[in-house]
């Protein structure tokens, strides 16, 4: 089975090259081979103008949602855990703010149902990695350091928020279990 991280580094370089080679920007051409399953740059490149065409079209049937990935490792009760989540969710949605993309998608988010979905993620370096592809693959995210107040020590990364369109979010976080 492969990692996440390794989904990352088995791109293709060559069939990455030849997208860049047809002016699909780099971050998209990456999507367009994962969501191929890096088969060729010829699936790749039709899976992105297929999908540039039904944008043309309106998008107006894409789900977004926020999923929080919470550090298992830890030993934080039911209501840390809630409130470890409820950072990373006005966390991640003041860090949509930035950009006017992200800003649009937040919008879209809220208008079509705020899907929110919380999962269980192994250790602190499972998260990283997480964060590593999600950020590979243009999705904002965000990660709570806690304060060390109460139940975990400073600075104990506690919960990964993630936002994006729901098919992409799920090549990230779709294979974890439902906390």
């Amino acid at each position: 089975m492969l990692t996440l991280a390794s989904q990352i580094n088995d791109i293709n370089p060559v069939f990455l090259q030849q997208l860049r080679e047809l002016d699909i920007p780099e971050e998209a051409a990456k999507q367009a081979l994962l969501h191929t399953r890096n088969v060729s740059a010829e699936e790749a490149a039709m899976y992105y103008f297929n999908k540039l065409e039904n944008e043309e079209e309106g998008d107006d049937d894409l789900m977004f949602k926020m999923v929080f990935v919470v550090n298992m490792d830890l030993a934080m009760g039911v209501g840390k855990v809630a409130a470890q989540v409820g950072h990373a969710a006005v966390g991640l949605y003041q860090a949509l703010q930035e950009k006017n993309s992200w800003r649009e998608m937040a919008w879209k988010w809220d208008h079509t149902g705020a899907k929110k979905v919380v999962v269980q993620g192994t250790n602190v370096a499972h998260l990283l990695e997480l964060q590593a592809l999600a950020m590979s693959l243009s999705l904002p995210t965000y990660l709570v350091q806690d304060a060390g107040l109460t139940q975990v020590e400073a600075g104990a990364r506690t919960v990964l928020a993630i936002m994006g369109e729901e098919e992409m979010v799920n090549n990230v976080t779709g294979s974890l279990k439902l906390l």
